[in-house]
């Protein structure tokens, strides 16, 4: 159930394989507080059917025919019309960084467990936007090392200086988001309520001006934070 109003989580699958997306609804549909509300078999229709529909999060394959899973996550999050959990194989590592750039909230592998497809929709619902956090390591692994991301054309590293922004205690939450830590990881590790991480979460997000948690955890590999580099 949404955290927010207690009912089901309202899904959109987007993928352009009718067996997998079958498969796909066939898993959310076995859980009780998840709702398949439409099903879209290219990006265009995603689209559509996210303005139409108004889910709750967009289950979004990566390679889609006449909108790719990038440009349709970019409309979708531009809009802020739902969230977008992307599904990828990982072997495709400039459409997943510009499905991140593109503020997806999640990514998750296309062989996951059906159990690991429902709590992936569950965390990204719920606002954590992390998924699991082998996923999250496997992510920030793969893209946000400086010595292996291949980054889009005409873009830059980020500025160190982009975090003076920030106080103390939001450093301190962003570098726990560049290791994968969950809200509840977060409010153990830093002795305080969740609903306060959540807060500092909000802000330094909006500080920073990033569209999610993802993109904070990769900034945060990025300029060291996370392993207190910077501090």
């Amino acid at each position: 159930m949404t955290a927010a109003t207690g009912r089901p989580v309202r899904v959109l699958i987007a993928e352009d394989q009718s067996a997998v997306r079958a498969g796909l609804a066939l898993i959310l549909r076995s859980a009780p507080d998840i709702d398949v509300a439409g099903e879209a078999a290219d990006g265009e229709e995603a689209v559509r059917l996210a303005r139409e529909l108004r889910p709750d999060l967009v289950l979004m394959d990566i390679q889609m025919p006449k909108l790719d899973g990038v440009s349709a996550t970019r409309a979708i999050v531009d809009e802020g019309l739902a969230d977008v959990l992307v599904l990828t194989t990982f072997d495709l590592d400039e459409y997943v960084f510009g499905a991140l750039r593109a503020g997806a909230a999640g990514f998750l592998l296309k062989d996951s467990e059906a159990a690991a497809l429902l709590d992936a929709v569950r965390t990204v619902a719920a606002g954590e936007g992390m998924i699991a956090p082998a996923v999250t390591r496997r992510l920030i692994a793969e893209f946000a090392n400086p010595r292996t991301v291949r980054r889009p054309a005409g873009a830059s590293a980020p500025d160190p200086a982009v975090l003076d922004a920030l106080t103390r205690r939001e450093r301190e939450v962003l570098g726990c988001l560049g290791r994968g830590l969950s809200n509840a990881d977060i409010a153990e590790h830093l002795a305080m309520a969740e609903a306060t991480v959540k807060t500092h979460v909000s802000r330094l997000l909006g500080k920073l001006e990033l569209r999610s948690r993802v993109q904070a955890a990769v900034l945060a590999q990025e300029l060291g934070v996370s392993d207190g580099r910077a501090g």
